[in-house]
């Protein structure tokens, strides 16, 4: 007799892995099915900040609801969350005024933020330049992970206190409803059975519906960042979001003064071309991470993106990162990119393929701190429990 589950999760990445972790914790008996050793993509390739400050009220509301959600299970578990908190730099007039305003609008949140002034900066962030900054605006909340570290031992923690099946190396290549659920099939023709699926891998939503993929209006986001050497005697609180920051996250969009302020840009600037706003946080090792950029083409296109790094990125990304804060080094030790999936028109992908199959992924930038309070909402509504 083949297991049969309540529900199977295609794809082991954050967004999979939370809507399995819901479903557990409705006592449901779940299995999450992850085609390569252990997640690679997206997930394990991204900054490490949960943000909820950066994205609009209703994306807030969800990022809010994972900020609880992470602190409880670290609580239980290390899964590498630190709650330092995460600030905005305003590098001038403007963007000092677009923090106020978020600030005011934050208080309508009842989420706390608090505005620092350029000397309260300086003084909290070692190496900050003076002739960068005019005022911050500080979300004592958020938290930062270790991509590389977070996905898996949330697995593990999963599996030892909530009772997760986790079925690595296992490509799914069909995927069917029957009367009595669905029936899932991987490559080596091993055959797994569940009430309902829930497809959160765009690698697989491809594989299994093609022409749905290439219909729908998901593009792929590629961004590159850097990885200082560790720093001596140096220490970074907080994550630090700049001016680049303020003028691109869907926080501010909300602000009266983001359109008037926006039309004014040079629309032909290396960090337009580029899609260049400059990050920091600070590794567990003492290494810094920098970044990022954003490329974009359709899913139809996403291998004209190239495979390789563009050094006249990173080297602008240094470069504007050392306008900013003068760190002990900047000898860079690791060079990456990562690439995620968006929508054009929504703000994930959602797609029902009969009663039972559910498409749920292109949540973009969004992942690591929107999946977690998202997951639950979804779990709730596809189960109606």
């Amino acid at each position: 007799m083949k297991t049969r589950y309540d529900l199977i999760v295609v794809g082991g990445g954050v967004l999979g892995t939370f809507h399995a972790y819901h479903a557990l914790k409705k006592g449901l008996k779940v299995a999450v099915i992850e085609k390569d050793k252990m997640p690679k993509s997206a997930t394990i390739q991204n900054f490490g900040q949960v943000v909820p400050s950066g994205m609009d009220s209703k994306w807030q509301a969800y990022g809010r609801e994972s900020l609880l959600i992470y602190k409880e299970i670290q609580s239980q578990f290390d899964i590498s969350i630190r709650q330092n908190g995460s600030v905005y730099l305003a590098s001038n007039d403007e963007e000092v005024q677009l923090i106020e305003e978020l600030a005011e609008i934050n208080k309508g949140n009842d989420y706390q933020s608090n505005l620092l002034t350029k000397e309260e900066c300086l003084s909290k962030y070692q190496g900050l330049r003076s002739d960068y900054v005019k005022a911050g605006l500080f979300f004592p909340d958020e938290v930062t992970v270790e991509p590389r570290t977070m996905i898996y031992r949330l697995q593990e923690y999963m599996q030892q206190f909530l009772g997760l099946e986790l079925i690595t190396n296992t490509a799914i290549v069909n995927c069917e409803n029957t009367d009595a659920g669905v029936t899932v099939e991987s490559a080596a023709n091993e055959t797994f059975l569940a009430k309902k699926v829930i497809i959160c891998n765009g690698s697989e939503f491809k594989t299994l519906y093609p022409d749905l993929f290439f219909k729908s209006d998901i593009e792929v986001s590629k961004l590159q960042m850097l990885q200082t050497k560790p720093q001596a005697n140096y220490k970074l609180d907080s994550s630090i979001l700049t001016g680049l920051s303020i003028r691109r996250y869907e926080a501010f969009y909300e602000c009266p003064s983001f359109k008037a302020i926006k039309s004014k840009e040079d629309a032909d600037s290396l960090e337009k071309k580029w899609g260049v706003h400059i990050l920091f946080k600070q590794a567990m090792d003492g290494s810094v991470i920098l970044g990022d950029s954003h490329q974009y083409a359709t899913a139809a296109n996403s291998d004209d993106l190239g495979f390789n790094l563009d050094m006249d990125i990173d080297n602008f990304m240094i470069q504007e990162a050392k306008k900013i804060i003068d760190l002990p080094t900047y000898e860079i030790q690791n060079r990456w990119f990562g690439t995620y999936s968006q929508c054009k028109t929504k703000d994930v992908f959602e797609h029902t393929v009969g009663d039972n199959i559910h498409i749920i992924t292109g949540i973009g930038g969004k992942g690591m701190t929107g999946s977690a309070g998202f997951s639950k909402e979804n779990i709730t509504k596809i189960f109606n429990v």
